[in-house]
């Protein structure tokens, strides 16, 4: 034998885990836009923004229908989501991943930051479940995980 080792052949663990999937953020008009848009792609996300899209009053089922079939993940300050019937619906049945800043009487750097600074757990969030759900930002930028249809990924 020459002492070098044999490859086995077959592909390694490593080889065989899907890319990490492609996040896009989109903020509803509740949250305004601007600044959160640059405090995340200064961050290193993508993000689209409500106003780029939609016109000012589109009723939410509109656009969490048109979120849901893009797969964007929603972010808004607009906790009535999950307890209006109608809206949770749509978002449910559009299959819509969502982030609800609970934080009130935030300036727009201030929750900026906190969704910066939640950026690594609603990664780690979305990378376990399949959605839909809704998810909480809290003022200290803990995320909780509040109403899910979704499956857990498998590992």
């Amino acid at each position: 034998m020459d002492g070098q080792k044999k490859k086995s052949g077959r592909p390694s663990a490593t080889s065989l885990k899907p890319p990490p999937e492609e996040i896009t953020f989109f903020i509803d008009a509740s949250l305004g836009g601007k600044t959160l848009a640059e405090a995340l792609r200064n961050a290193g996300a993508k993000v689209e923004i409500h106003n780029d899209h939609f016109v000012q009053g589109t009723p939410d089922e509109d656009w969490l229908r048109e979120a849901g079939a893009r797969g964007w993940v929603v972010l808004t300050k607009d906790d009535r989501i999950r307890y209006h019937e109608l809206e949770r619906l749509a978002l449910m049945s559009a299959r819509v991943r969502s982030f609800v800043l609970t934080a009130k009487g935030l300036r727009a750097t201030e929750y900026a930051a906190l969704f910066v600074n939640a950026l690594p757990a609603m990664r780690r969030l979305l990378n376990r479940y399949t959605g839909p759900f809704i998810a909480k930002v809290t003022r200290t930028a803990k995320v909780e995980l509040m109403v899910a249809a979704g499956k857990k990924k498998r590992r």
